[in-house]
């Protein structure tokens, strides 16, 4: 008797295991939810909005699966990935992980309600480890987070380095001044951030490029903060920026030949008068592909998030020499 008691128990418990299992499957994102569904999910409080292009209008229909078709001059937009960042942000909203960190003071929002629109997504990756942070593009015009920058940080943290995700004003100067203030908030914030600010990296795609390459070059004190380190590389996507002024940190650039934004003959040149400044720089040109292609992945591209990582780890040992 005491068997059958025994047994019944465990189906039962198995049993209410499996609603559970079921019931959390449930709540997970897949490519069919709206997108409006992920920025009103409670689990985000008010920075959901963020997450998704602010300056853009988005239709209450539109689902995950077609996100690339708002993001303006971007391609090989994977709806896959877009799933897989969306999961990832609520799995640690719901552990309690603070995944989201305002860079301006209440006051300062007060007296610039733009200021409302900025703010750092931060993916984790290893307790005190070094950090980098992206800067999606968008042509100065918006801000294309879910392709051009949540990736990639999500590939960094999951190669140990804590990524941050900038959302910032469009605009080249209010940009420039929303990654200074982003660059002063971590070193500020270092202790309870858990992370080394030393040897960090800046990447940029498109618009995003230049914002890291600028700051890179001119520092944190021509855009309104006070003097920070420099990066110790830059890592730039497709963006036809030409100016070299013997500043620059080491630079790793990507690019395709089909870019009709981007002209990989340009950005070529800048890498080359890099490098004869004397300054460690690399380019890589992928065949036949055209502007914002992201990750890359299931292209030629694929894999240049590696070593653009690899490109950072050699000038880290390169400055401890």
């Amino acid at each position: 008797m005491l068997a059958i008691v025994l047994l019944l128990s465990f189906m039962l418990a198995g049993c209410k295991d499996n609603e559970r299992e079921i019931e959390n499957e449930s709540d997970r994102y897949t490519l069919n939810t709206k997108v409006v569904e992920v920025m009103k999910d409670p689990v985000f409080s008010d920075y959901g909005r963020l997450i998704f292009p602010v300056d853009k209008t988005i239709d209450k229909e539109l689902k995950l699966k077609d996100v690339g078709d708002i993001l303006t001059w971007y391609n090989n937009v994977s709806p896959e990935r877009t799933v897989e960042v969306v999961n990832y942000l609520k799995d640690q909203a719901e552990m309690g992980e603070q995944i989201f960190y305002n860079i301006y003071t209440e006051e300062e929002k007060a007296a610039d309600p733009d200021k409302e629109n900025t703010g750092l997504f931060f993916f984790r990756g290893e307790p005190n480890e070094k950090f980098a942070v992206i800067n999606a593009g968008g042509g100065f015009a918006y801000v294309a987070a879910m392709h051009d920058s949540f990736p990639h940080a999500l590939e960094l943290s999951k190669k140990g380095y804590n990524a941050f995700a900038l959302i910032y004003r469009p605009g080249a100067q209010t940009a420039c001044e929303d990654l200074a203030r982003a660059i002063a908030f971590i070193h500020e914030n270092a202790e309870e951030l858990q992370i080394d600010v030393s040897d960090y990296s800046l990447w940029g795609g498109s618009a995003g490029a230049r914002m890291a390459a600028w700051l890179g070059t001119y520092g944190t004190e021509s855009f309104g903060e006070k003097s920070y380190p420099v990066p110790t590389a830059v890592i730039m996507q497709y963006t036809g920026l030409s100016e070299v002024t013997g500043n620059e940190p080491p630079t790793y650039a990507c690019v395709g030949t089909n870019d009709g934004i981007a002209s990989y003959r340009t950005m070529d040149r800048r890498i080359k008068r890099i490098q004869a400044q004397g300054t460690d720089a690399e380019i890589e040109i992928f065949d036949g592909l055209s502007h914002g292609f992201g990750l890359g992945e299931g292209t030629v591209a694929e894999g240049w998030l590696d070593h653009a990582v690899s490109f950072w780890e050699r000038n880290m040992e390169t400055r401890k020499s």
